[in-house]
């Protein structure tokens, strides 16, 4: 059973009977490093682990010329719904990549599994629609004679069931593929299961951001939260202001993201079951805005006279708040989903204190020396607009902090550590749906295996009653870009990400760190065969290694 990965662990094992040849052996995290059971799982490679499996001993032989993934003749899903069909595709070079057509021999052996039926059983296959937080995305995987089904209610479950499908199949010496008689029932126990990149402080070519959005899929990750602009640069080129990127981007030609680049990451997701959520931080966070938007920054003052420097964006000025309403309207038509992350984080008030109309200001609204009420007053009317665009904001954690009047259906989003257990009894005692990102800051790099402590996180572990935790809906890791760019963003966050994918997805009870390994190590090497240059988890190698460039 399962032949490859048998080869697969051993060559790991031998990685790791080389031991730790290093003087500064001392210096490691032991415990973290010490010898694995190294070993084939029996779960085999799946990742994330479903929450239910049973795979037997019974194995089938695939054949690249005959098999087939087909609709099943119930599925109300049919040959007209392109999203399915091209993942048939996709999914079929995955399993067989480019492996000449051959027909199998006709020595006896193993039978053949001709083909996977994919039988979406909801009226409404969601085919043409864009994933959401109430996407159904569970499914049933059944490979047994005479074929393998693949049931679920809508296109996003059939998706992942896909996924889990091509992890199942294996290949020998000499190069047959086989998968194993085998059930598998699952659903991911968070609804939001999200990764952040950052195209401002490093622009990310739109390759990258694609290539990134496939192997959240390969990970069963279904948000892609764009932290799209910031103090940098402002790469979002805007229909309605094009002088943001104009006067903003680090170049208003080769550094944007047009609106059919915007469209095409969108797509991109979509067809893999990820919704896009992109991010426009304000009031901080704003310095590149304010290049190609007079009078939208405040002025900052050194004594009496005006320092020309800016700080976070003017609050008290009725522009602002035109120019704010007619930007997200136009964000809310670019960006289908329901959502729009409009940060709020680390405002810096030294630039308002300093400033005499904000004093004069503050003193009209009675605010007193207090510049939070001034910050809450902007975010208040911020949200105010946001609302009437018909869409659901998401803020980090400062808003909710500083008493900032929120709607009912404000996701509060937690990200400052040291604390992080605290704030989700708070924010969840308050009634708000919440995500956590806190112990998932993948920007911090270390020597040694820190994906286990990522692995190692429960998002559930607050003080707080099961109806507070049922406000969970999930979490993010992030990836910032202080230090990252299109050379060195996938190996970084691959397979370190995947274990906040699997964090996320499987049942809370999903903690063996060993059999974690072991499932790891081959679905990396998966993803590496895939054209992904996922790092490895300690010495080993893989079948089919990364080529380069």
């Amino acid at each position: 059973m399962f032949a490859t990965l048998k080869l697969t662990l051993l060559l790991l094992a031998l990685g790791f009977s080389q031991g730790l040849q290093h003087d500064y052996i001392d210096e490691l995290d032991e415990e973290a490093e010490a010898e694995r059971v190294v070993g084939p799982s029996k779960y085999g490679s799946l990742w994330p682990l479903p929450q239910k499996v049973k795979i037997s001993d019974v194995s089938f032989k695939l054949s690249s010329a005959s098999f087939r993934i087909s609709d099943a003749k119930e599925s109300s899903a049919g040959p007209g719904c392109s999203l399915l069909q091209t993942a048939y595709r996709r999914y079929y070079e995955y399993v067989f990549g480019s492996a000449k057509r051959q027909e199998l021999s006709g020595r006896t052996g193993p039978a053949v599994l001709p083909e996977l039926q994919v039988w979406i059983t909801s009226p409404d296959s969601e085919c043409d629609g864009y994933p959401s937080v109430a996407s159904d995305e569970s499914y049933e995987l059944t490979v047994d004679q005479p074929y393998a089904v693949l049931k679920a209610p809508t296109v996003w479950g059939a998706l992942h069931g896909l996924e889990t499908f091509s992890q199942l199949v294996y290949e020998d010496e000499y190069g047959a593929k086989s998968i194993n008689q085998s059930t598998i029932s699952d659903f991911p126990r968070f609804a939001h299961r999200g990764i952040l990149l950052d195209s401002s402080r490093h622009f990310l070519p739109i390759k990258v951001l694609l290539a990134n959005l496939e192997t959240m899929a390969m990970n069963k990750f279904n948000v892609f939260h764009w932290h799209i602009v910031d103090d940098q640069s402002f790469p979002y080129l805007s229909r309605t202001f094009p002088q943001l990127s104009q006067q903003g981007a680090y170049h208003p030609y080769t550094h944007v993201y047009t609106p059919a680049d915007v469209k095409m990451v969108i797509e991109f997701g979509r067809l893999r079951g990820i919704r896009v959520i992109p991010e426009f931080d304000t009031p901080g966070h704003t310095q590149s805005w304010g290049k190609g938007q007079k009078d939208l920054l405040t002025p900052c003052y050194s004594g009496s006279k005006p320092s020309g420097s800016f700080g976070p964006v003017n609050p008290i000025l009725n522009t602002t708040y035109d120019f704010m309403s007619q930007f997200f309207k136009e964000i809310s038509t670019v960006f289908p989903d329901a959502y729009v992350h409009l940060g709020g984080d680390e405002v810096d008030f030294r630039c308002w204190m300093s400033n005499p109309d904000i004093q004069k200001f503050m003193d009209q609204q009675g605010f007193g020396h207090d510049y939070s009420k001034l910050e809450s007053f902007y975010i208040q009317k911020l949200l105010n607009i946001v609302a009437t665009t018909q869409k659901g904001y998401i803020i980090w954690q400062e808003v909710f902090d500083n008493g900032v009047k929120l709607k009912p259906d404000t996701v509060v989003h937690v990200w400052i550590g040291g604390g992080a257990n605290d704030e989700m009894s708070k924010v969840t005692a308050a009634g708000y749906t919440t995500i956590l990102s806190a112990p998932w800051y993948l920007d911090y790099i270390s020597y040694a295996q820190d994906w286990q402590k990522y692995y190692k996180v429960e998002p559930l572990s607050f003080n707080g009653t099961e109806e507070q935790k049922k406000l969970v809906i999930g979490g993010e890791a992030c990836l910032w870009g202080e230090y990252v760019d299109a050379t060195n963003l996938t190996p970084r966050l691959w397979p370190r990400a995947s274990a906040v994918a699997e964090r996320l997805w499987s049942a809370v009870d999903v903690t063996d760190i060993n059999d974690a390994f072991n499932r790891l190590s081959v679905h990396r090497c998966r993803m590496v065969a895939r054209g992904i240059p996922a790092e490895p988890l300690f010495s080993s190698y893989c079948p089919q290694e990364y080529k380069g460039i």
